[in-house]
């Protein structure tokens, strides 16, 4: 499946927004191994560690695609895409 930058800078921002969320669970609830969570925290964590798992999977693929298309050095497209997340706002490419 072709992928356009873009859509790679999309794909890591929503990977990044899920690990925040994740983040901020493990924050909220503190660390489980000094007070078990209740039923209802593990699985909200779990579902949103689950989600962000799958999207670092798929930024994963789609850089290594678009890598290989482009004939570029996958490390340096996933380093330019991070990049361009963190130095842009929400719906620009950079």
């Amino acid at each position: 499946m072709a992928h356009t930058y873009e859509e790679l800078i999309e794909k890591q921002r929503a990977a990044d927004q899920a690990h925040a969320r994740v983040e901020a669970l493990r924050d909220k609830y503190g660390p489980p191994a000094h007070s078990p969570w209740p039923e209802h925290q593990s699985e909200v964590y779990e579902t949103a560690w689950r989600a962000w798992r799958e999207l670092a999977r798929d930024v994963q693929e789609a850089v290594t695609a678009f890598a290989k298309e482009q004939g570029t050095a996958r490390n340096q497209v996933e380093e330019e895409v991070k990049k361009a997340v963190r130095h842009s706002e929400p719906g620009t490419a950079g």
